[in-house]
């Protein structure tokens, strides 16, 4: 019994969206869609009933849903502990600058010539 749960506390997964925030609806859709399971807003994370769905298939669900959003190329997926977080890599926050081509120096020819 050192490891038994209460019946009136249900062992919960988080996921934190960290900076999408503005992906929360879209995120519980997609949980509920793919793991069939009831998915409620906590604060600002996610969360899902651990009985139902275990810690790998919650990973890999959260995994599908950034390639589906196209968010794969500036966010990654970690666990810690019992949440599941979705992390941005380092220097995606930054606007590259474009770099300015110089017009090409006119050669010798070219500046003799009318």
């Amino acid at each position: 019994m050192l490891f038994k749960h209460k019946d009136n506390q249900k062992i919960k997964l988080h996921v934190d969206l960290g900076d999408l925030q503005n992906e929360k609806e879209h995120l519980i859709s997609f949980l509920q869609l793919h793991l069939k399971v009831a998915v409620s807003e906590v604060g600002d994370k996610v969360a899902v009933d651990a009985e139902n769905v275990p810690m790998h298939e919650l990973l890999h669900a959260v995994n599908k849903f950034v390639y589906h959003r196209d968010l794969n190329a500036t966010h990654w997926v970690s666990v810690e502990g019992s949440t599941v977080k979705i992390n941005r890599f380092k220097g995606t926050d930054k606007k590259k600058e474009a770099h300015k081509k110089e017009p090409p120096h006119q050669s010798a020819t070219q500046s003799w010539g009318l």
